[in-house]
Parts: structure tokens; sequence; C-alpha cells
């Protein structure tokens, strides 16, 4: 057995001292790709250390996790000890297992299916009954949480209310989804995902208790169920000073409602979304959002069409809920800094979330504190919330990430020749809301790279990487000319309406000049009824799912182009070891798309390719195969998918 790195072992410490004597009972999971394990009646000594005594078991399901009581935890407070192994261990519980443990707890196989959890309790009632095994129902009331629901949005106002309070001094908790790569990208504490070997701890503490209380009335809570209540719990023993909470679907019944006492809420902007669980009308789905409503609990809103707002203020007044309307933020306030967030849609999130953090600091004391007796935030705002605004990260939502797999490239620094060719534009829009919007960014982007192009030098190109942090550089060009092509790669659930989405994204570009000269459909990795890490092996079934919806989107991309519909050869050679130009000439990236009429069956315009990574290897070899090409391509359609692009570009 190897010994143990000084790392570890500081990790270690940090976990047992800080984190896990905050709770009264823990059940430790062993910990993933480490040497480090904890064992049944195993001895972890030094001299003024009692022996480590700890129960490993098998759960129910087969996931094996440690309980430790409290006394040892106590036993263990302000020690430093080291550890001693055996050769019989067994084996450990790792971070896939616990990713398993996840998928067994997805009721539905796709999206739109009714769930499948029994029991007798509705959906809120049972999240009550978990949170008081769990022993949280008390405790969550000391997180001071700020509670948002919406259908556009939401997920980056809630990352610049996060960024702001932390640079106010607050420890903060924040819980988003979905995630693009890795599950832990939900829970972040003080900006940063909570580590693997926290995440850990958490879960299978969460996990054994849970299952202990299995019965035929209370199963095992689904999947969603259950990331709320790991995130209460992580907040909870992390001890932070503020939690931001963003709704999972509506939210009068969603998991995230158990929380009783907010100290604000806000909705963001909304559209026809989930219109299968909210209903088919603004106002139906208007009435789910408002539900996050207390009695009393001051509410902020972003301007909506009069069909949802009138029911908005119509659920404020019933609560005697104090409501106000925001306004997009002026970006003279940001006093010369630039949001983090692209998109001119960002400053109708980034108003909301400075009137949600505002209220926040008022209503726990800290304004005052902070900024004196300065209330008005007409002019500049204060420097910690510009700097929020400024520094806030968020991967999947208008991302630029330049492929630094080509060889001519380095990961640090910009190629002078042809580094840059590849360039992926990334954003998970999925309505037809923010198809426009997506649209627009695209457009906006696009252009301003064709722009720079000519230029000498371009300043602060930048590259966004994992949660979206930022590293800035100096791109260099010559003069000399590259072709531009822009490429639409998509895809969508079978819930969504490709009529409905396609159009919008093609008219918004074209209206500013921006006209795709491919369009290639790709099935994701990811799948609804499995979770998987950044880690996790892509499954050897990747080239042989069945195309058929892709097929289908591809039609209504033809029949959009040409105006009629278009017979679509669906019989496609899926050899899993297939080369992608067998498949795809590249030659297919230059024909004239202008008149492209098909013809004996060939598309000019678009292709359904089997495999996200078998798409991503055409990509890489157009642009390696002729070094004045510049291919920019919109991945859009999907969180799902633009997630799977990102964990391939990582890898």
């Amino acid at each position: 057995m190897p010994p143990l790195s000084s790392s570890v072992d500081a990790l270690l410490m940090n976990v047992y001292t800080n984190t896990l004597l905050k709770c009264e009972r823990f059940e430790v999971s062993h910990f993933h790709d480490r040497s480090v394990r904890l064992f049944t009646n195993k001895t972890w000594r030094s001299n003024n250390v009692p022996a480590f005594r700890g129960t490993s078991h098998l759960n129910r399901r087969g996931y094996r996790s440690t309980k430790i009581s409290s006394q040892v935890m106590e036993e263990m407070q302000s020690n430093v000890f080291i550890k001693e192994y055996s050769e019989d261990l067994p084996v450990t519980s790792s971070y896939e297992s616990a990713m398993e443990a996840l998928s067994s707890l997805i009721t539905r196989k796709k999206r739109g299916e009714r769930s499948s959890v029994g029991g007798k309790y509705g959906k809120l009632e049972r999240m009550l009954i978990y949170l008081k095994i769990l022993d949280l129902e008390e405790k969550i009331g000391g997180l001071k949480i700020i509670h948002v629901a919406g259908t556009k949005g939401k997920g980056s106002t809630c990352t610049f209310c996060e960024a702001i309070l932390r640079e106010c001094g607050f420890r903060t908790g924040l819980f988003t989804s979905p995630h693009l790569i890795d599950v832990r990208e939900r829970f972040r504490i003080n900006g940063l995902d909570i580590t693997e070997d926290r995440f850990l701890l958490y879960f299978w503490n969460c996990w054994n208790q849970l299952e202990e209380r299995v019965t035929e009335d209370l199963p095992m809570p689904p999947l969603f169920q259950f990331l709320t209540l790991l995130a209460l719990k992580i907040f909870v023993c992390e001890q932070v000073d503020v939690a931001i909470i963003e709704v999972g679907l509506g939210g009068k019944r969603d998991s995230t409602n158990v929380i009783k006492e907010p100290i604000v809420c806000g909705i963001t902007s909304l559209g026809m979304d989930h219109v299968e669980a909210l209903g088919n009308t603004l106002g139906q789905i208007a009435s789910h959002k408002a539900g996050i409503f207390k009695p009393h609990v001051p509410a902020f809103v972003v301007a909506q069409l009069s069909e949802a707002m009138d029911v908005i203020q119509e659920v404020a007044r019933g609560l005697a809920v104090p409501l106000e309307v925001v306004a997009p933020l002026d970006c003279e306030k940001m006093d010369g800094l630039k949001l983090s967030l692209s998109g001119d849609h960002q400053f109708i999130n980034a108003g909301l979330a400075v009137s949600l953090s505002k209220c926040w600091l008022q209503r726990t004391g800290n304004w005052e504190k902070l900024f004196g007796k300065q209330d008005n935030l007409e002019s500049n705002l204060p420097g910690p919330f510009r700097r929020g605004l400024s520094t806030a990260h968020l991967s999947g939502r208008a991302q630029i990430v330049y492929d630094t797999n080509l060889k001519s490239c380095n990961s640090s620094k910009v190629s002078e020749s042809s580094c840059g060719d590849l360039i992926f534009y990334l954003d998970g829009a999925h309505s037809p809301e923010s198809m426009e919007v997506c649209g627009r960014w695209f457009s906006g982007a696009v252009k301003g790279k064709q722009k720079a192009s000519s230029c000498f030098t371009v300043e602060n190109m930048v590259q966004v990487w994992g949660n979206g942090h930022h590293q800035y550089g100096t791109e260099k060009r010559d003069k000399s000319y590259k072709i531009s092509k822009q490429i639409l790669l998509f895809n969508c659930m079978e819930v969504r309406d490709p009529q409905a989405l396609l159009p919008k994204l093609v008219s918004t570009c074209a209206s500013s000049g921006t006209h795709f000269s491919k369009a290639l459909f790709v099935p994701s990795m990811s799948t609804y009824n499995k979770v998987t890490s950044a880690a996790s092996v892509i499954p050897a079934d990747n080239f042989s799912r069945d195309l058929s919806w892709q097929f289908n989107l591809q039609r209504h991309w033809e029949k959009m182009i040409h105006g009629k519909d278009t017979e679509v050869d669906t019989v496609i050679d899926t050899e899993p070891k297939m080369d992608a130009a067998k498949f795809l000439p590249y030659e297919f990236l230059y024909e004239d798309a202008s008149h492209c009429s098909p013809v004996e069956n060939h598309f000019a315009c678009s292709a359904v390719i089997p495999s996200l990574p078998l798409a991503i290897d055409w990509l890489r070899d157009c642009v390696k195969r002729n070094p004045s090409v510049r291919i920019q391509v919109l991945v859009t359609g999907s969180l799902h998918l633009v997630g799977d692009v990102l964990k391939l570009l990582r890898r």
C-alpha cells in the first residue's frame, strides 16, 4: 500500500475537524481514486489519539459506506493522526458508485414521462418527512435563503447574487441545475464546486439515513428531490451565511419549495417551457412560478408580458408580499467594468440580482454595516456589486471556447498561425425566447470576431473552461484572409418543438447578417436516465443509438431552407470504428449551400452524424486540412449537448 501524500493528510484533517464535527452523526463513504480508505475495525493512531472505530457495511442497494459515531468524531477533533494500513482492504466505494446510486433514483427514462414514485405521500409532504429524517427541518431556517424561480435566466441571476454577496465578504452556498459535466457543479461553496471528497461525505450521509427509513409508503426520493436535500445538508454543515437556491421546475410544487422563510424571492423572465407540467398559457406558468412567494416576504420580478404579470401581482397581493418590478441594469453603473456573462439579456438578470442582493443585505442587517446610509443605487453600484457582476461564472451560457486540441495550438498561449481555427460558441438555449437571445449573441460574437481577424492584434480574447473561469491572452494574427464558416451543431429533447426553435434561431441570425453554412444534427452522449461524471467512460453504444429524432430534426431544417418537405434517407452506417471522413467527406464543408436543393438524396446544407465524438473529430480534421479556414460552431438546443461538447473538449 503506497504511503499517503501530505496533501491527502491535510485534506483529511481539514474535512474531519472543520466539517464532520459540525454534524451530529456522519456516515462516510470511501474516497475515490485515493489510497485512503476507511475500514471496519482498522485503526488510525497517533501517540495521543485513540483508535479509529467505525462500521463498514453494504447498504440495501449494494453501495459500501462507513458509519462513524459522534463519540469517535469528538475524539478525533483537534488531533493530528497518522494512518496505518493492512493488506486485506475492501473494495472502495468510488465516486462512480455514487453516480450509479444517483442514477437509481431517476424515475423516468426521458422527460415528459410521468414519474413512477410510489408511496402514499405527495411530493412536498414527502420532502418534509425527508427533512425530518436528516434533522434539517429546523436548521434550514438559519440558512438565510434567496429563492429564485423563472423560465429563463434564473441560473444566471443566482450566480450573479452569489458572486455579489461573496464579494461583500459572506460565505456563500449556491444550488443550481442542471449540471453540464459533473453533478458537483450544482453545489458551490464560496464560488467553487464542492470537492469530490466532501461531496462523497455528505452524499453517503444523506443516502444511508434515508435508505434506513425506506418503507412501502416512503420510498427513496427521486433524483432532484435527493439533490435538493443534499444541497440543504451541505449548506447547513458548511455553515454558509447565505444560500442561493434556484427552483428546479415551476415553483409551487417544486422540491425547493419546502423553504418556508426565505429572506427574499425573485422571478426571472417567463416563457413557454415545460408546458406538459406547468400549463400551456403564460398565466398558468406564472401561477406556478409565483408559488414560491411567502407571506410578507419581499419579492422582485423582472418585466413580464401582462398575462404573466397580472397573475404574479395577484398572488403577491393575496400573501401581502411587497412586490417590486426591476428594470435591467444600466451598464453605466458598472463604472467601466463589464458583465462577466455575455449577452444583452444578462442586464435583465443582473438588475434582478442587484435588487435581490441589496434586499438580502438590508433584511439581514448588513447593508448599513457595509455601506452606511447609502441607499440609492441610481449612481454607481458599490464596489463589491461591480466586482461580483464582472467575475460571476456560469458554464454553457453564451460561452466561447477555443479548441486547443489541435497540434498547432497550446492551451496556455494562442498560436500566431492557426490556433483559434475551430471555435465553439456554447449556449444551452432550448425555448423559442432563449433561441432568439442566443441568435443575437452568436451573431454579435461572430461579427466581432470577423472584424478582429483583419487586425494585427486582438486584446483579451477569452478562453473559458470548466466553471467558466477566464484566461486572458493576446491573440496575434497576420493579415492573411481566413474563410469563415458558421456551422450549427444541434440537438434538442423530443418534447421540444423544432418548428418553434430552429426558425427563430435562423431568422434572428439572418436579420443580423449571419448565415449558417451547414447544420449538423447529433445525438447527445448523456442520457436522461443516467448520472455521469467528468471521468465517466463514453458509452460503447454511442455509435449505435436510434437516430430517428436527428433525422426528424434534419427534415425540419431542410423544409425550412427549401420551403417544402424533403425526403431524408434514414439508413446510415454506424460502424463504431468508422473514420469521420468516410462518413462525411471533407468537401461537404465547402459545397455551395446557396442553392442546396437535395440531389439524389444528397444534402449540401445539413447532415446527421451518428455520434458527437465523430462530429468533433470531423470538425477538427477539417481545420487541420485547411489552415485558411476558420470554423465557428454554435452548439445549442440542449444543455445536455453543451455539457457533452465541453466534456469532449476537455479530454
